[in-house]
């Protein structure tokens, strides 16, 4: 066990309550602590606005909400547990391996399992994706390193020279050609892709918990033991300089998104904040269990730490008005157009809100029918062919039909036409004549018809045939209605029976009073 002296510990004290950086690192105010399923092994805010959180923890992966704080997602489906949940540059995917030796890809959105990669023969505890978005990185207790490709879902690199179990690694986001990863072998190795050979090996002297490459790719970070380790990579792995503030095994280490201060959590229950210029500590932040992981947002507004407990704090620091007014006036220079430019009169069209802004629906107004279009313009013959030419329901023919009766422009509709543009109208009166509700109206277009056409209409075989259909419901039509008067005649007769023979013992009766009261 390592012991740390007092007076280390009071100058650590002094630091945080000396220098004037305190006042930043101190506005992490009012920490949220949430107890996961168990020890949160892994955090990771996305790249993405709201920048969500996605927290590892057991047999699963929870999805924080960047800015209400609350569960947002959870994917559940691992049968052992998970590690290393991380976005991609987009924040649309997550990859994460598991004890049970897979590497899955996920869709944020609809946590669908999109790939899972086999290969390793052990629990995959670091996962990555590739600056190009199309590639993984994985590292496995199995010794091995492997890059797998997502469209083919097959592996790409495939490193074995580590000679214990790989538990940390990264990428390099200015060279999407270089991964490094850190074991328990006390290496930590740079590898290409494209030579598919290990470029660099630096020994630590100690296992490696997490490993961080600086913006640019010049300096690499272990953190190996209850220390932190610079190495210049541009120099062959070359030692730069060493930050031991930590009484116990650092394991996590992240940066802010400037690049300028180096987060490092450890056992000891602390989180230590480095400034990279000098690489002496500028803030301590302690926390109520030993720390497994460490992430700021890509905004630094968030703090997220997790703990072997299985609670994760999560503290979001106050912006000043000045620091808003600030970025905004950034923002708005680096984005702003050029005055005159199409850009520029499109500026903003483009933009989504965040997820929790209030939304104001925007009702389309609704454009009319074709049919309502040649209306307008008084065509009254395209308008009934629209009508009948795409599939409308009957109401809506006969709805047009009745407004032409109402403009008298049936038979404006209905003139001048050949066989090919009477077989549709022929044959929608052929079928609906005995609908109840359209009778009427199509009586009326009948009568028009055969006032227009009269004998014409037999020298079309189709015509004729609608025609015959016709004339076969019309005569059913009359015969069923002729069925009906003798019925309803009959009922009267009835009727009026039943009312004579209910008067006469009425008249009786009283007539029989008469003669008895005389």
């Amino acid at each position: 066990m390592d012991f740390k002296p007092l007076g280390a510990t009071k100058q650590a004290r002094s630091v945080k309550r000396a220098l004037p950086e305190a006042g930043y690192w101190k506005r992490f105010q009012s920490p949220v602590l949430v107890k996961e399923y168990g020890m949160v092994t892994s955090l990771e805010f996305s790249p993405i606005k709201p920048h969500d959180l996605v927290v590892t923890a057991s047999l699963r992966l929870q999805i924080y909400n960047g800015r209400t704080n609350q569960l947002k997602k959870a994917i559940t489906r691992f049968n052992s547990p998970a590690h290393s949940g991380s976005f991609r540059s987009d924040g649309k995917l997550i990859v994460a391996g598991d004890d049970s030796n897979l590497v899955q890809v996920f869709d944020a959105n609809s946590r669908a399992i999109l790939r899972t990669f086999k290969g390793h023969s052990d629990p995959v505890h670091i996962t990555r994706f590739l600056p190009n978005k199309t590639h993984v990185f994985s590292g496995s207790d199995d010794k091995t390193v492997r890059v797998w490709d997502i469209p083919s879902q097959s592996a790409v690199n495939s490193f074995d020279v580590h000679t214990d179990y790989v538990r940390s690694g990264c990428v390099f986001a200015s060279n999407p050609n270089l991964v490094a990863s850190g074991s328990y072998d006390h290496t930590v190795k740079i590898w290409d892709l494209r030579a598919n050979a290990c470029v660099t090996s630096i020994d630590t002297g100690a296992p490696v918990e997490d490993v961080l490459v600086f913006p640019g790719g010049g300096i690499v970070a272990a953190a190996s033991g209850p220390n932190v380790h610079l190495y210049d990579t541009l120099m062959g792995g070359k030692y730069l300089t060493t930050m031991g503030n930590h009484e116990k095994t650092v394991t996590s280490l992240c940066m802010d998104s400037g690049g300028g201060r180096l987060l490092a959590g450890s056992l000891d229950h602390h989180v230590k904040v480095y400034d990279v210029q000098n690489f002496k500590m500028v803030y301590n932040i302690s926390y109520p269990a030993p720390v497994l992981s460490v992430a700021l947002s890509p905004d630094n507004t968030m703090l997220a730490v997790g703990m072997t407990s299985g609670v994760f704090s999560l503290r979001k620091r106050t912006v000043g008005v000045k620091e808003q007014a600030a970025d905004a006036a950034a923002q708005q220079v680096k984005r702003m157009p050029r005055a005159g430019t199409t850009a520029f009169f499109l500026r903003g069209s483009a933009n989504k809100g965040a997820d929790d802004d209030l939304r104001v629906e925007q009702k389309r107004r609704k454009g009319l029918a074709d049919y309502d279009q040649f209306l307008r313009k008084f065509e009254y013959a395209r308008a009934l062919d629209a009508v009948l030419s795409n599939n409308r329901t009957g109401l809506t023919v006969v709805s047009l039909l009745q407004e032409l009766v109402h403009r008298d422009g049936l038979s404006t509709a209905l003139a001048g036409r050949d066989e090919l543009s009477l077989d549709p109208i022929v044959r929608f009166v052929a079928k609906f004549i005995d609908t109840p509700r359209y009778t009427a109206v199509l009586i009326r277009v009948t009568e028009v018809l055969l006032d227009i056409y009269g004998d014409l209409l037999q020298k079309s075989v189709d015509i004729a045939g609608h025609l015959a259909k016709l004339r076969i419901k019309v005569r059913a039509e009359l015969s069923l209605q002729e069925g009906l008067t003798r019925l309803l005649g009959s009922m009267e007769m009835l009727m009026s029976a039943c009312e004579i023979s209910h008067t006469k013992p009425a008249a009786s009766a009283s007539g029989e009073q008469d003669v008895a009261a005389a």
